[in-house]
């Protein structure tokens, strides 16, 4: 009986003593980040290691940290990085010269790995409409004018890349004076703003009890919707709009930060992002599309459709004229 609870005893001192001895790999990621745990185990199972992942509020925000601690990263590689920030990215130099080698991809980005792409659009929800009899907005002019006032929600393009990817696809649309003097008609119309994406989806919009039919979220959005109601929808109960100067394609991607502690391992990792488990996993987990070429998608992706016109600035112009932008959108809306 003491022969056994010393070997019990014994065991569980060694695995505790291999556990602590585990090379960390640390993954920087934003607030959406949600690969199922599973799936993150399968990379520590294969390279032996701990996998430690820093989230650090939306992608912005996490953009704003790695450039503050580029001397010393906070993490060995990131993952969120889009096509609206990553350009900054470069600019401070916050990517190692060196990446790993890319899978044949659906998109693709500047010094990184392609990981998922998706929609930036406005949904609606269905029965809210319905109910008030009210039609949809066919344009962002409709959308301003007063049959619409108090009705749409959105993320500050400021702190969130939801709000910024819908503000860029804005200027893509309209141009830049047309859009800041159609935010002046939206300041007039009763848009409202809060920081983040869940804030403005889960507590504002109709769907979950808020007060605001329209929300800034993804075309994608509506089919997670049939997913998580586990019977309720046979069809989904949001759509999207997708009007001129109201979609923006964002690309998020993952890279080996400069100065990582463990630059091989951080390099496996972003390969690991595009394995078949990983893009397998990315529909049905953060409800955007797989970015390497041949994933097939869930059954329930059938209830939508990618959209197919999309006008939005050149990388090179949100590189360099993005932050006057955000600027003069929080001068004309919020100040």
């Amino acid at each position: 009986m003491k022969a056994g609870k010393w070997l019990i005893g014994t065991l569980c001192m060694l695995v505790a003593i291999w556990a602590q001895a585990q090379t960390e790999v640390r993954l920087a990621v934003h607030d959406s980040f949600a690969l199922p745990k599973n799936v993150l185990a399968g990379f520590e199972q294969q390279n032996q290691v701990k996998l430690t992942l820093i989230k650090v509020g939306s992608g912005n925000e996490m953009l704003n940290k790695l450039i503050l601690t580029r001397g010393k990263p906070i993490a060995d590689a990131v993952y969120g990085l889009d096509n609206s920030n990553i350009s900054k990215a470069q600019q401070y130099q916050l990517f190692a010269t060196t990446q790993p080698a890319s899978r044949a991809v659906n998109v693709d980005l500047p010094q990184a790995l392609a990981i998922d792409y998706g929609y930036i659009t406005i949904n609606y929800d269905k029965a809210w409409f319905q109910k008030h009899k009210k039609p949809l907005p066919r344009s962002l002019e409709d959308l301003a004018s007063p049959a619409y006032k108090d009705l749409l929600v959105m993320p500050s393009p400021a702190t969130s890349t939801v709000g910024l990817g819908f503000l860029l696809a804005n200027i893509g649309g309209l141009g830049e004076q047309a859009t800041w003097q159609w935010w002046a008609k939206m300041r007039q119309n009763g848009v409202k703003v809060t920081k983040g994406w869940s804030e403005a989806y889960y507590t504002d919009f109709t769907l979950n009890g808020g007060s605001r039919p329209l929300v800034v979220s993804y075309a994608s959005s509506p089919v997670a919707e049939v997913y998580y109601g586990k019977g309720k929808y046979t069809t989904p109960p949001t759509g999207d709009l997708r009007f001129k100067g109201a979609v923006f394609r964002q690309i998020e991607g993952a890279a080996v930060l400069n100065h990582a502690s463990q630059p091989a391992l951080a390099a496996k990792l972003v390969q690991y992002l595009q394995s078949n488990q990983v893009q397998s996993a990315i529909p049905t987990s953060m409800w955007v599309y797989p970015a390497v070429k041949g994933v097939s998608l869930p059954p329930v992706y059938a209830h939508i459709s990618i959209p197919t016109k999309v006008v939005q600035p050149t990388m090179a112009d949100m590189a360099a004229k993005q932050q006057s932008w955000v600027k003069q959108w929080v001068k004309v809306v919020q100040r």
